[in-house]
């Protein structure tokens, strides 16, 4: 994700010489010439003037950068994963977030490089970590994107409190109990809404698990335990520069517009199928 090779990419897409890219930017050739050769970094109102030069010539910056970066992969029980960190990671891998997570606390890492990276550009801090996880000696627990996917994220940020007591909560009060990995489907902001529909009562199990399986945005697997944690090596890490986060920040408003407007139309579709949430509350009591 070198930011050299992404302004080098964008003048040649352009099909300019560093004299009229210079022009176009508003700076002199050698600024151009020491960008190109990593030997300046340039400023924050530089990269915002590329990010809208790129933008308006419709240049895919996302497309040529994550060439760059080492591709997913699964070589037996060790696997090549994404995590994005808003602020860097300081210290070692520890299995710490927000308190309400999707499956709770742990480190999070994914399939899918757009995700973390989409998740983590707003922060002028944010860096991108490429990972090894051994899976070896590890027990795993997989949550199909399913109707126990969406009740496990429910039970995780507190939205099953009502139900405590019944042999509902009680089932994913213990699915995750002496695990050291959870692995399940990515819940971004397009999962997010409609899954807060589905806790709200607005939409139906049905058009649910309907609208997860359509947006397929990738899995993750969590690490929850210490063990697991300690089994994860870092191969690769990038800060994003502000023409990068910028680019990002587009492709998620992208994202989300498209993953509600999809949702929308699944929901309506389903809208008379299916259990709502509250309904099946009171069958697990």
């Amino acid at each position: 994700m070198k930011l050299s090779r992404i302004i080098r990419f964008l003048r040649e897409s352009l099909s300019l010489s560093q004299e009229e890219f210079a022009v176009k930017i508003g700076v002199e050739r050698l600024a151009v010439i020491r960008w190109e050769n990593e030997k300046v970094t340039p400023n924050k109102m530089a990269q915002i003037k590329l990010y809208e030069i790129a933008k308006e010539s419709k240049v895919n910056i996302y497309d040529f950068m994550v060439k760059d970066l080492p591709a997913h992969k699964v070589e037996g029980k060790l696997l090549t994963l994404y995590h994005g960190s808003k602020a860097g990671i300081e210290g070692g891998i520890k299995p710490v977030s927000r308190g309400r997570c999707d499956f709770g606390q742990g480190f999070y890492m994914g399939t899918e490089v757009q995700q973390p990276l989409t998740l983590i550009c707003t922060n002028p801090e944010a860096v991108l970590y490429v990972v090894k996880l051994d899976l070896t000696g590890l027990k795993v627990v997989e949550i199909p994107t399913d109707i126990d996917w969406a009740f496990l994220i429910a039970y995780c940020r507190g939205r099953l409190e009502q139900a405590k007591g019944t042999r509902l909560y009680e089932k994913y009060s213990t699915m995750l109990a002496s695990c050291d990995i959870a692995v399940g489907g990515i819940a971004d902001d397009r999962m997010f809404f409609v899954l807060d529909r589905f806790f709200e009562g607005t939409i139906t199990d049905k058009g649910l698990v309907e609208s997860l399986s359509a947006l397929q945005l990738g899995v993750q697997y969590v690490a929850i335990s210490q063990k697991a944690c300690n089994q994860i090596k870092i191969v690769h890490q990038a800060k994003l520069p502000e023409l990068v986060r910028l680019s990002l920040d587009d492709i998620s408003e992208q994202n989300r517009q498209y993953g509600i407007s999809t949702a929308n139309e699944i929901c309506k579709n389903y809208r008379r199928e299916g259990r709502f949430f509250d309904e099946i509350l009171k069958e697990g009591k």
